[in-house]
């Protein structure tokens, strides 16, 4: 399998069409930001952010990377999509942000940029790619020796099919319709052979849940749907 094998042309599309909302806190991306302080403060606590050299793996519109970059983090990002990653560039340069922004897979970014990350996040893109396996490798030799990777994704099970696609796409609306497709969920324990594989040692797995009474996220050490999981890297 290439590179471009791993590229879903509809998924690519899909995000594009989103691309001019990305910034609107309410708007179709609205659970991107209710999400992302948890997502920011998972990272900085368990790699304080401040100076490390952080590359964000399917960066979309740039809102992790742009709240990393706030923490004092050297952040460049790389997605395919480039109408989010034209309305990341133009945020960043509103705020005053210095983030480089790059049109690539993580395959070939790897080829060039070895071990030379920090910290390396890759949130809500295996879940869209037909082989997570060769993303997770990039991610791997994209860290140093000793740094840390960090994925977000959905866990295959028919819980999180009900919740994820049934519940937060018709019933709640948290999401646009399509966004997910249930084949493409990765089990936790597979992501974990996945990561052990490429030469990653698994050092936390938290969940990420939703109240619909209170309308907020919160992390716990239990939950059968959205998943962040931390491995370093060995020496």
């Amino acid at each position: 399998m290439t590179d471009w094998d791993n590229i879903d042309a509809g998924e690519i599309a899909k995000f594009e069409s989103m691309a001019a909302y990305w910034w609107d806190t309410n708007g179709v991306l609205k659970s991107l930001h209710d999400i992302n302080p948890l997502r920011l403060k998972y990272i900085d606590d368990r790699s304080p952010l401040y100076a490390k050299r952080v590359l964000d793996v399917g960066c979309g519109g740039g809102i992790l990377a742009e709240a990393m970059a706030r923490k004092g983090a050297r952040v460049k990002g790389i997605d395919m999509a480039e109408g989010p990653l034209q309305a990341a560039r133009d945020h960043a340069a509103w705020g005053g942000f210095e983030i480089g922004y790059r049109q690539s897979t993580a395959e070939a970014f790897s080829r060039k940029h070895a071990n030379e990350f920090d910290i390396v996040t890759c949130f809500e893109l295996l879940e869209h790619v037909e082989n997570p396996t060769s993303i997770v490798a990039a991610c791997a030799r994209l860290v140093r020796p000793g740094g840390d990777v960090f994925f977000a994704t959905l866990d295959r099970n028919l819980i999180a099919g009900l919740f994820a696609i049934i519940g937060a796409e018709y019933v709640l609306r948290l999401i646009a319709r399509g966004t997910h497709q249930y084949r493409r969920f990765v089990k936790a324990t597979e992501l974990k052979h996945l990561a052990g594989e490429a030469g990653l040692t698994c050092r936390n797995l938290t969940w990420m849940n939703y109240n619909p009474f209170t309308k907020r996220y919160f992390l716990g050490k239990t939950g059968r749907v959205n998943y962040l999981i931390h491995f370093t890297k060995s020496f």
